[in-house]
């Protein structure tokens, strides 16, 4: 057993197709997880990125102990990390609602990365216990993250109206039931000129569900939608 976990850790055909093969699978789970989710970045995204950081590592031991280059094996990996930057930026979204979406996706890109390079340098154990947290972070605590966020007191909507008085309803109906308004944007919506946009952020005195609200606020006159963002 230990001559196989030290054949693993030397560049050889066996190591290299086993790395390769590690970074397709652990690649591949955290991007089946986003797949999932209709994120940018899925399956495919997740795998290439870690199969690509595994290569690079591998080439740097491959130009250590095969070519014998007097050259840090570090470089290659840390040009890696700074690069996955583009790919990571390519899938944040800011909707017109102003919500900023895909920063989960880009940080997972970024820990795949680097998961990869731990595979590429034959750190298996580290691969394999970033992969279970990595993978963990985008299930578990997401949901809990929404637990969270439903009860919070404070509560940031968007709103859709088509008349100026619909706005004073909106806000008259806030303040009647015990909550005040602690901030709020009012814009033109992009699709129609007829509409009007409200960013509200509300601060309840007691926690509630949050559903209360919006169906609270979409039973009002001239109220198209009502959006927790």
């Amino acid at each position: 057993m230990k001559e196989i976990l030290a054949s693993l850790q030397e560049i050889n055909t066996l190591s290299i197709i086993a790395r390769l093969t590690l970074a397709i699978l652990f690649g591949g789970l955290i991007g089946y997880e986003r797949g999932r989710k209709r994120r940018p970045a899925g399956l495919r995204t997740h795998i290439l990125v870690c199969i690509g950081a595994a290569l690079v590592m591998i080439t740097s031991q491959y130009m250590m102990e095969i070519r014998n280059y007097t050259t840090d094996p570090t470089r290659l990996g840390a040009q890696v990390i700074s690069g996955i930057g583009f790919l990571g930026a390519g899938t944040i979204l800011i909707t017109g609602k102003q919500q900023v979406k895909g920063l989960t996706t880009a940080a997972g890109l970024w820990a795949s990365a680097c998961m990869g390079l731990a595979i590429g340098i034959g750190f298996y154990e580290g691969a394999i216990i970033a992969c279970a947290f990595i993978y963990i972070c985008n299930t578990v605590l997401h949901r809990f993250d929404v637990y969270t966020m439903s009860r919070t007191k404070l509560v940031e909507v968007y709103v859709q109206v088509t008349t100026v008085n619909a706005i004073s309803r909106v806000f008259e109906v806030i303040r009647t039931n015990n909550m005040t308004i602690s901030d709020v944007e009012i814009s033109k919506t992009r699709n129609s000129e007829d509409t009007v946009g409200l960013f509200i952020t509300i601060k309840q005195q007691e926690k509630h569900d949050h559903e209360k609200i919006l169906l609270l606020l979409s039973g009002l006159e001239d109220v198209l939608t009502v959006d927790e963002i």
